[in-house]
């Protein structure tokens, strides 16, 4: 009896790696290779999902593909990179009322599906009060948008920026692309490995790696879809310069004033040049008698 328990043991444990390397599961074993490697393929596939919706955003902005034809990823990636065009506006109105044309400019926005950013109001004693507003609209309305600030006051400066990530775009993709696929041989090598515990550590290791730069570059890559999706304006807005600068005094008074020390200085200057102009005069008026006595 004996013997024939040891056989039966010693049955067992050959059996035990045998289907471990087969992949199958032994009775009252669990496989850890395997319940690590199905978890690595539900993060893989759970990170893909963002990409796979901005991809599905981008393709929305994209032109359509030419009729009896279909348009293949590398066409729409060199299509998507060719518009990838960050543009922001910078506009300064002069206005009679601050509070009035802020609420102008909030109309604007909405009217374009936009909104209203940050917003910074300056202003104090002798001091023309402004406001600098930062409006956010869908890129498709960037130049309906800077049209409609032009009635709010009168525009003293306007300028729009345009900056192309095209090519940062491209390369991002290309790059997740690569890693995507070390991903993919990362994880089939993780599913079959049955070498030592810092093996299979090293290779978690690496994967984990890997994930840290796709998350990146995703990240970019979302950021940049934004930034091309949305632009930037910034508006200042300026009251005009009132006509009474103090209590008690206007402008026209203080021309009269400065038209008095004008004429003060003129004066004063007249007198100070008599220092040069008297010698002056009698050296010439000297040479002429000089030249008439000779000539007698």
């Amino acid at each position: 009896m004996q013997a024939t328990r040891r056989l039966i043991v010693a049955a067992l444990v050959l059996a035990v790696p045998f289907a471990c390397s087969r992949g199958e599961a032994v009775p009252g074993a669990e496989t850890s290779d395997g319940a690590v490697a199905g978890f690595a393929m539900d993060e893989a596939q759970a990170s893909r999902a963002p990409v796979a919706e901005m991809g599905r955003v981008m393709s929305q902005q994209a032109p359509s593909a030419p009729p009896g034809g279909q348009t293949s990823d590398s066409a729409l990636t060199s299509r998507l990179a060719g518009t990838m065009l960050i543009r922001n506006g910078d506009v300064g109105i002069r206005v009679d009322s601050l509070e009035p044309a802020m609420d102008a400019v909030r109309a604007v926005a909405a009217r374009h599906g936009g909104i209203i950013g940050n917003i910074m109001i300056a202003g104090g004693e002798q001091q023309v009060r402004s406001a600098t507003m930062e409006m956010r609209v869908p890129a498709a309305r960037f130049d309906s948008a800077m049209g409609g600030l032009g009635p709010i006051g009168r525009v003293e400066h306007s300028s729009t920026m345009a900056e192309d990530v095209g090519e940062e775009y491209t390369d991002r993709q290309a790059r997740v692309a690569n890693s995507r696929r070390l991903e993919a041989r990362l994880v089939a090598l993780l599913a079959t490995r049955t070498g030592k515990l810092e093996d299979v550590l090293a290779v978690e290791r690496e994967l984990a790696r890997v994930r840290g730069e796709i998350e990146q570059h995703e990240g970019r890559l979302r950021y940049l879809a934004s930034r091309v999706a949305t632009s930037t304006i910034n508006v200042r807005l300026s009251e005009r310069e009132p006509l009474v600068s103090e209590p008690g005094k206007s402008v026209l008074g203080e021309a009269f004033l400065a038209a008095w020390r004008n004429f003060v200085g003129l004066v004063a200057w007249a007198i100070a040049s008599l220092g040069f102009l008297v010698p002056l005069l009698v050296v010439v008026l000297l040479m002429i008698w000089f030249a008439r006595r000779r000539r007698a």
